[in-house]
């Protein structure tokens, strides 16, 4: 049984995972929270909905679409509610945030309703028996996509030009500037990425449970900001493993009969976390001069 939670966990821990990777990438560029992001993943899971049953396209193409509307979504929310603000002080720019969420998620209940949508089934469920194991092809293709999306990021950042930048932009911005680096665009670009792997992780999440609604971003999207501060906040791989975690941690919390109190189980994980080691598991000390 252990094992057959590890396994759920770490299906669910994909999709934090997902979430977790674009809080870490804001935050180390600009040092936001961007607690819009839950609200992408929901929009995501919207306009996979829309084209699997309109228009009645492949999953992966619907994926894809998908990623790449909720990507100039991310731009445009970074340029409108961001950008005017960003040398404000830091209370303004989390009260935008959160009033971007607030617009978004009212805005999808008073559009399409507040009511649960059951999300097109547009791959069918094979189970797979390995002794006391059972593991869907459904899991195999969330996990699977999760980690190919988590290494193309890693080429991304490691390897191109626009990867480089935001290194730079995270490391120092002003040098960045003197260097000739774009910083207006490199920001679009990095919340393009991470509300492209938003909207592949509310895809995939509606596959898994089968419904979506217009406030199901709000606790994962949560439970993803503890996944980032969990391993290390503005580390990428700290993010991953961080939602690795949390999904286990939510499982097994589930496996021992406390289903009701999985959530709290979280939260408590982030006060911990907090007083001990608010740097996170990977994150480091670091000393400023004054």
């Amino acid at each position: 049984m252990i094992i057959q939670q590890l396994i759920n966990g770490m299906i669910l821990g994909s999709v934090y995972a997902l979430l977790a990777l674009g809080y870490t990438m804001v935050y180390g560029i600009i040092k936001l929270i961007n607690f819009a992001h839950g609200d992408i993943y929901m929009l995501g899971a919207y306009f996979g909905y829309f084209f699997l049953r309109v228009l009645h396209l492949n999953f992966f193409i619907a994926l894809i679409f998908s990623m790449a509307i909720c990507a100039v979504l991310g731009m445009l929310i970074e340029f409108i509610a961001y950008r005017p603000l960003r040398h404000s002080p830091r209370i303004a720019v989390l009260i935008s945030a959160l009033g971007v969420s607030f617009l978004l998620e009212n805005g999808m209940s008073y559009l399409f309703g507040s009511d649960k949508r059951s999300f097109p089934q547009a791959i069918k469920t094979i189970q797979y028996h390995f002794g006391s194991l059972q593991i869907s092809n459904i899991q195999i293709i969330i996990i699977t996509t999760a980690i190919i999306l988590m290494i193309l990021l890693n080429i991304i950042v490691k390897k191109t030009k626009m990867g480089r930048a935001m290194r730079a932009v995270s490391a120092d911005e002003e040098a960045a500037i003197l260097m000739g680096i774009n910083v207006n665009r490199t920001i679009s670009f990095t919340f393009a990425i991470g509300s492209a792997l938003a909207a592949a992780g509310g895809m995939l999440i509606g596959l898994y449970y089968n419904n979506i609604d217009p406030l199901m971003g709000m606790t994962p999207g949560i439970k993803a900001f503890v996944a980032a501060v969990l391993g290390g906040i503005g580390i990428i791989p700290g993010a991953a493993l961080g939602g690795w975690l949390i999904g286990i941690l939510e499982t097994m919390t589930q496996a021992v009969g406390l289903s009701n109190y999985k959530d709290a189980v979280v939260y408590a994980i982030l006060i911990i976390i907090l007083l001990l080691k608010p740097t996170g598991i990977l994150g480091k000390n670091k000393r400023e001069k004054v």
